[in-house]
């Protein structure tokens, strides 16, 4: 399943609309033909005040990303990463909508193939109601060695496509997939 590229990607943020706020910690995880490569996680300094709600529920303070790089900084290099890769996130169009969003500020575009976790969950699993991380997690006996961080989060998603992989047929699996990925366009922005 999915032999190509991929990357198991999170994203904390300083909110939740694209547009308005911006990135303090990436996340990812590396895989190709079905193999882990590498995983990267990096602090950004989001040139903006983090809430206190989300300093509380991810743990990253202003003071934590004051010295950390500006995404401009880093975008030369993760757009190398992420090019031709497929995009893996849970509720994807929250994260695509971020990297896209950073992304055109500097003048470039952003336009992979993207696969959202919570909608794949809900396509292989319509008997439970919920599909949030968490959920998956605890339905699936993940392991998350941060919840709310972005590479602790980046990893349950490659978990997740893993144990489906042992546990769900592969006809309904690529059925879901072909359903995304072949689907019309890509997540629109958040």
């Amino acid at each position: 399943m999915l032999l190509q590229a991929l990357i198991f990607l999170d994203l904390e943020t300083t909110g939740m609309v694209a547009a308005e706020e911006r990135i303090t910690e990436i996340g990812l995880v590396e895989v190709a033909a079905g193999e882990f490569v590498d995983s990267w996680s990096q602090l950004v300094n989001p040139q903006k005040s983090i809430p206190p709600f989300i300093q509380s529920l991810t743990g990253i303070s202003n003071r934590m990303v004051q010295d950390a790089p500006r995404f401009e900084q880093l975008a030369p290099a993760l757009f190398q990463r992420l090019e031709g890769k497929i995009l893996i996130a849970h509720n994807a169009r929250f994260d695509y909508g971020f990297l896209k969003s950073e992304f055109a500020r500097l003048g470039m575009s952003y336009s992979p193939r993207v696969l959202c976790t919570a909608k794949l969950s809900r396509k292989l699993f319509p008997e439970h109601r919920r599909h949030n991380l968490d959920s998956l997690i605890e339905r699936h006996g993940l392991n998350c060695s941060a919840r709310h961080r972005a590479l602790g989060d980046a990893e349950v998603l490659w978990q997740f496509l893993q144990k489906i992989q042992a546990e769900v047929d592969a006809a309904r699996i690529a059925a879901a997939l072909r359903a995304q990925l072949d689907g019309p366009g890509q997540p629109a922005s958040a």
